[in-house]
């Protein structure tokens, strides 16, 4: 099975129909609410690199740079 990316566009019209609307799998239970918030800066070539990985990623770059940030945490640990 091949998995195409759909647009934006696509997926509102995929999802506009009420058979694609059933949960699929059991229920997920999300992790607790974020506790700070930490305002970080980065140069405009990095910010867009990472811009570019998250939509890649299908994640928001907030998402994105919290796994980065909790990959490298882990990384060093072990």
């Amino acid at each position: 099975m091949t998995v195409q990316k759909m647009t934006r566009e696509d997926e509102y019209e995929f999802y506009a129909q009420p058979e694609n609307q059933e949960p699929q799998g059991p229920a997920r239970r999300r992790r607790p609410k974020l506790t700070e918030l930490v305002p970080v800066r980065f140069p405009p070539e990095t910010i867009e690199e990472i811009r570019r990985r998250a939509g890649e990623d299908d994640r928001s770059v907030s998402s994105w740079i919290r796994r980065a940030v909790e990959h490298e945490l882990h990384k060093r640990v072990g």
